[in-house]
């Protein structure tokens, strides 16, 4: 015990001799770490739609932008599920009922950030799987069981859009096509194009133009017009990049197609 007590006050008398600049530089020091450690974290948090936008899907964008929509009727019927606990899949705030799939879906930003899709629970489309690009990005989804068929990005500034006629006319009934545009998806777009889309549900096809954001859900059979789809124009004026209109993006739950 004495040693000790020897040992503490021979530790007191060291640290009185320190100079009192070494201690304050110190402390100083520590304070410039914390502050660093800081910094770091706060860009790092900036950039973390521009780097990994696929990994933070699931935050919202502004409600102007966002349209978060629940379970609305398409030919594809439900057959009487009782809700029996919501699924919060994709990240939606409200969840689906049983007997339906949660999506989101975000357009490409100007012409550096890619669109991205999540389809119950999965991320089907985005930058880290490789299957973005420049154009027309399409998702076709097996209507009943949710699975995901295939996807296709189709150049709409420099590419054939026999590619995109030919891959629409292949869609089958009773099947999910989810679209988002990147960069430029009109510019060589035929009529025949926008024809085959608006027979899947969409209204904003038709008006369609140069650097335009679009997202769309849609499907092969629906009855009528689909709820899921947002639009908006290339203003010079109203641009958030500036030749280029804010991303866009849509959520919601598809009724699942039931035999």
């Amino acid at each position: 015990m004495l040693q000790k007590n020897l040992f503490c006050m021979d530790m007191t008398l060291y640290l009185r001799r320190v100079p009192t600049s070494l201690r304050k530089k110190r402390k100083f020091e520590k304070l410039l770490l914390l502050f660093i450690v800081a910094a770091c974290l706060m860009v790092l948090f900036a950039l973390r739609d521009v780097f990994f936008p696929e990994i933070y899907f699931e935050m919202n964008t502004s409600s102007e932008t966002s349209k978060e929509r629940a379970f609305v009727p398409f030919a594809f019927t439900s057959n009487g599920h009782q809700d029996k606990g919501l699924q919060h899949k994709c990240g939606l705030s409200t969840g689906c009922v049983i007997g339906t799939f949660a999506f989101r879906i975000r357009s490409g930003a100007a012409n550096s950030i890619p669109p991205t899709m999540c389809f119950n629970g999965q991320m089907i489309l985005s930058r880290s799987l490789r299957n973005t690009n420049e154009g027309l990005n399409i998702a076709v989804i097996n209507a009943r069981t949710g699975e995901l068929i295939r996807t296709g990005t189709f150049n709409m500034w420099h590419g054939e859009v026999e590619s995109l006629v030919t891959f629409l006319k292949a869609v089958e009934k009773d099947t999910l096509v989810l679209i988002a545009t990147y960069d430029d998806g009109a510019t060589k777009i035929t009529d025949e194009a926008r024809g085959l889309i608006a027979e899947l549900g969409s209204t904003s096809i038709n008006k369609l133009a140069f650097r335009d954001n679009w997202v769309f859900a849609g499907g092969k059979g629906i009855s009528g017009k689909s709820p899921f789809e947002q639009h908006i124009a290339n203003n010079k004026s109203n641009n958030k990049y500036d030749t280029w209109p804010e991303l866009l993006e849509i959520t919601g739950c598809i009724p699942q197609k039931m035999d």
